[in-house]
């Protein structure tokens, strides 16, 4: 016998959707969270976007389920009254040769099933938004912005309605398998001595620590983790946008872009630092770099009003240089591991396509 019959090792939005998904199925589930809240890493440090599924290549992962991801999320939103708007993205070319890359990044969009991106010409762009100043753009009406906590309070609200728990504050140092079948979790709850849980299933969304964990069991094939910061920095005051602002995407990330939060408060970010440790403190002087490439877009930016906020670190699964990975969900038919999966590298948009990652692990355990 086992001790419980399903561990998910990670409460960020991920983790925890893919725990409400197989609480839904009947069975038993617990999710070991070593912090003493709910999604206090990469959920809680990023844009807050709800992604339409443009820049992904053709059925890849990110493009599936983000743009599945991306109906279930407004549509659960909607039913258990989670804040979020549908306030539309503007992609912005700021010459004529990013124009033509924007209708790279249209069809690329159209592959994904995403066939609502409107061009909209330099006369047309000014009328929408007087501030910027750019050749044209791309207008995305099916991005929008959500609270991301709220969204996972309403997770675990779910997994909690369905018999789950979440345990806080538990620190999983090391996983192995049991020789009888199922799994044991070394936990460090911060007490003067270490213990066990057995389970039969393990699904491993422990984000940054996931290839680390997952090292322990060398059939797995994990992958080498990267780390890719992005500092971020409020605006001082109103910013004269109604919708979200993206540059032509650059290597690693999205470019600098501006997003409103549900207040329509601006912030601008995030930029890519490639960084061997968690340091989320945001450099002042990286503002100079802020005013470069927001001025590209919003030549009218006034000095002295970027104020540093806050940073994320991207679980990145590709180094510098390299291409951008695809998400990995992996299951017994990868590894040959009974009973578990394994994601790795679930950066942007795994907040969008959290429901959908859900749905798509009960079926492969």
């Amino acid at each position: 016998m086992h001790d419980i019959e399903t561990l998910v090792i990670g409460a960020g939005a991920v983790g925890l959707a893919c725990a409400r998904a197989l609480s839904m199925t009947g069975r038993e589930v617990m999710v070991l969270e070593r912090h003493d809240l709910i999604g206090s890493e990469t959920s809680a440090r990023n844009s807050e976007v709800i992604h339409a599924g443009i820049y992904y290549p053709k059925d890849s992962l990110k493009a599936r389920l983000c743009v599945e991801g991306k109906k279930q999320l407004y549509r659960f939103c909607e039913d258990n009254g989670i804040a979020h708007e549908r306030i539309g993205k503007l992609i912005v070319a700021v010459n004529e040769t990013q124009v033509a890359e924007l209708e790279k990044i249209r069809q690329k969009a159209s592959e994904n099933g995403v066939n609502d991106l409107a061009f909209l010409d330099a006369g047309e762009l000014t009328k929408l938004e007087p501030a910027l100043n750019a050749s044209g753009a791309l207008l995305s009406p099916s991005t929008g912005i959500l609270d991301s906590h709220g969204f996972m309070l309403a997770l675990q609200g779910g997994l909690e309605a369905h018999g789950g728990q979440v345990v806080l504050n538990t620190k999983v140092d090391h996983i192995g398998s049991l020789d009888g079948g199922g799994y044991r979790v070394a936990i460090d709850a911060g007490g003067p001595d270490p213990y066990a849980l057995s389970c039969r299933e393990l699904v491993v969304a422990a984000g940054h620590g996931a290839p680390a964990l997952m090292a322990d069991l060398p059939d797995a094939g994990a992958p080498t983790a990267f780390l890719a910061k992005g500092s971020y920095f409020k605006l001082q005051g109103k910013a004269p946008f109604e919708r979200l602002i993206y540059p032509v995407p650059e290597p690693g990330g999205l470019g600098v872009h501006l997003t409103l939060d549900l207040q329509h408060q601006a912030r601008f970010g995030p930029d890519v630092e490639w960084v061997d440790g968690f340091d989320y403190r945001v450099d002042p002087s990286r503002a100079e770099k802020f005013y470069r490439a927001i001025r590209s877009y919003w030549p009218d930016l006034p000095d002295g009003t970027l104020i540093p906020d806050y940073s994320g670190i991207r679980p990145k699964i590709a180094g510098p240089g390299e291409a951008s990975a695809d998400f990995r969900i992996e299951g017994p038919e990868k590894h040959g591991l009974k009973g578990l999966v394994a994601l790795y590298g679930i950066e942007s948009p795994g907040l969008t396509a959290a429901l959908a990652i859900g749905a798509m692990v009960a079926p492969l355990l």
